[in-house]
């Protein structure tokens, strides 16, 4: 089960950096659930696409380096980088240009081979600066 676990977690994150987002939500459970940081979730694929894509669309053309994968049962943890620069509008700031580059702690749960849950945990001070 552990290569096809990094596979699919490679796949959706190559899917959403590309944003193939049709592509990336058939990999995610008919139940799928997202957590942005806390633990206000957002039920179902249409709402984490307009989550991921008002994110996203700040910084076109960026890419994530999945630096670690580690799994645990139904759990996997992906420890990543996200490099991109901002032309769009980010948490209402301007667009400025700048180059960003910052790292992402995500938590998925696997069910009946796809996504039913993504917890997104990074530092907010650290995109900012």
């Amino acid at each position: 089960m552990v290569s096809w676990v990094f596979s699919i977690v490679q796949i959706f994150y190559t899917h959403l950096q590309n944003e193939d987002y049709k592509s990336a939500t058939q990999l995610c459970h008919e139940d799928f659930v997202f957590y942005l940081q806390l633990d206000s979730p957002i039920r179902g694929t249409d709402g984490f696409i307009e989550s991921e894509k008002q994110n996203f669309d700040a910084f076109k053309g960026f890419q994530f380096t999945i630096e670690q994968i580690f799994t645990d049962k139904d759990s996997v943890a992906v420890f990543m980088i996200f490099d991109g620069n901002q032309p769009g509008t980010l948490m209402d700031i301007e667009p400025t240009g700048n180059q960003v580059r910052f790292s992402l702690m995500m938590l998925l749960k696997i069910q009946d081979g796809k996504i039913i849950e993504k917890r997104a945990h990074f530092d907010k001070a650290d995109i900012l600066r």
